[in-house]
């Protein structure tokens, strides 16, 4: 059992193997000491936040009462009673101030003595704010001298008193903080020196693990390569097969068109000549010869039936005036059958191709135009054909309403050959088939091939095509 594993196992499966072995070891060093400093971490990154926001707090409110003591002076100091009383709103909303700053104060490491102290914090700042009331209650002016004596005597000693107890929990609240951040100072150093034992030992394992994984990816290497080797000869006899099929397909047709036009349209045309006679005697003899107008129709119908399906096929153009012809005689019918405005294009086309290279390409058009009427919903569709710089652009394009090439591309390998079909002809070829479209925006086909001229082929018929 373990060796067939061992035989199925690629060289992904064995290094995920190996590298997840490593990985799990890795891990497992790190997790020990990741669970004993994750509590402590996430403890002191608690603690700093409140640390700075406590901090904050403290400043805020030395700020206000320093503020205080500045708007109770310009009371003291304001000659006209009748701005004591937005003196003392000031210093009101002062107070709100400072009891939300306080209200917010969230304690550092909520000790005994942090809690105490922020009680008589509360205590000092509720003493000065009476006694700033009872300084301003009754509202009396005083002179400079007097007003500095009151600030002196009764509000400095208690402004004071309030920075000196802000100052003390800031103080206490420094230390605790230093203290927490020594303490996990202590436990890194700790963990680092185990970290370094385990890093030995993980290394170790790791440097063995890595070393079988090496030697059996080298060996499903060497294997691959043989794989790779037996897949690629198959990849070309495919593409002997494909190519051979798509030449036989196309010995087919042309037997099945010449059998068509040789045979079944001789016969047709013999029948259309014998009732011709008939229709003669009948008139002659005084009968009814409109009896066979109908029949004769009829057989009329069958032989351009017969004469269109040789033609497409294997249309006879293409091998007597070339490509151009072809193609021409193609968009005519195309245009008469789907009543669709379409449009040649040629530059340079009088020479002649190779007919491998025409083939190919009538049949690229031939399957593009077939898209346009059955999916396009066109009503112009234009071909162009030119040589440009030893290769021959060969583009279909229509005014439809388009697709998305990616979204459709699944879609349309399961429906049927299509466009895989026109892209395996010109690989065959080294050439190539791009699609351009989009929703609302009509779609584009250009194939491109390489200029290979017909050998020894006259070039006249095919001039003559192309002037006409």
């Amino acid at each position: 059992m373990g060796r067939f594993l061992l035989e199925r196992l690629t060289i992904k499966t064995a290094l995920a193997l190996g590298f997840s072995v490593t990985l799990g070891l890795w891990l497992f060093t790190g997790y020990y000491f990741t669970r004993r400093m994750s509590g402590v971490e996430a403890d002191a990154a608690a603690i700093s936040a409140r640390y700075m926001r406590a901090q904050e707090r403290l400043s805020n409110v030395s700020a206000q009462v320093l503020l205080t003591s500045v708007y109770l002076r310009d009371a003291l100091l304001e000659s006209n009673p009748a701005t004591i009383a937005d003196q003392r709103q000031r210093l009101e909303r002062t107070y709100d101030e400072l009891d939300r700053e306080l209200d917010d104060y969230v304690p550092v490491l909520d000790t005994a003595e942090e809690r105490e102290q922020v009680a008589r914090l509360r205590q000092e700042i509720a003493a000065f704010r009476d006694t700033t009331t009872e300084v301003l209650v009754d509202g009396a002016v005083r002179s400079p001298a007097d007003a500095r004596a009151v600030l002196n005597t009764r509000v400095v000693p208690r402004r004071e008193s309030v920075i000196r107890v802000s100052e003390d929990v800031r103080a206490l609240n420094r230390t605790a903080f230093v203290e927490q951040q020594r303490a996990i100072a202590e436990l890194h150093r700790t963990a680092d020196q185990r970290s370094w034992q385990w890093l030995g030992a993980t290394l170790a394992v790791s440097l063995g693990i890595g070393l079988l994984a090496t030697a059996y990816a080298s060996r499903l290497e060497a294997t691959l390569k043989e794989q790779r080797a037996i897949e690629a000869q198959n990849s070309q006899y495919l593409q002997l097969l494909s190519a051979k099929l798509i030449t036989a397909q196309e010995e087919e047709r042309q037997n099945i068109a010449r059998e068509l036009h040789d045979e079944v349209g001789q016969v047709l045309t013999a029948i259309k000549v014998e009732l011709a006679v008939a229709q003669r005697r009948l008139a002659l003899s005084g009968g009814a010869s409109e009896l066979l107008e109908d029949v004769q129709k009829i057989a009329d119908a069958a032989l351009h039936s017969v004469r269109d399906l040789s033609h497409l096929l294997h249309p006879a153009l293409l091998d007597d005036l070339g490509l151009p012809a072809a193609v021409d005689w193609y968009l005519q019918a195309f245009s008469k059958r789907y009543g669709l405005s379409v449009e040649l294009q040629q530059d340079d086309m009088a020479k002649r191709l190779a007919p491998e290279l025409e083939l190919a390409a009538y049949r690229v058009v031939q399957e593009a135009l077939t898209n346009v009427a059955r999916h396009a919903s066109a009503t112009t569709c234009r071909v162009v054909m030119r040589r440009v710089g030893g290769r021959v652009e060969i583009t279909v394009q229509d005014n439809g309403k388009g697709f998305d090439p990616e979204a459709v591309s699944d879609m349309g390998l399961r429906k049927g050959l299509g466009l895989l079909g026109m892209r395996e002809r010109a690989a065959q070829l080294k050439g190539t088939v791009r699609v351009q479209s989009a929703p609302g925006q009509g779609t584009r086909v250009k194939l491109e091939l390489p200029d290979r001229p017909a050998p020894d082929h006259d070039e006249e018929p095919a001039a003559e095509a192309a002037r006409g």
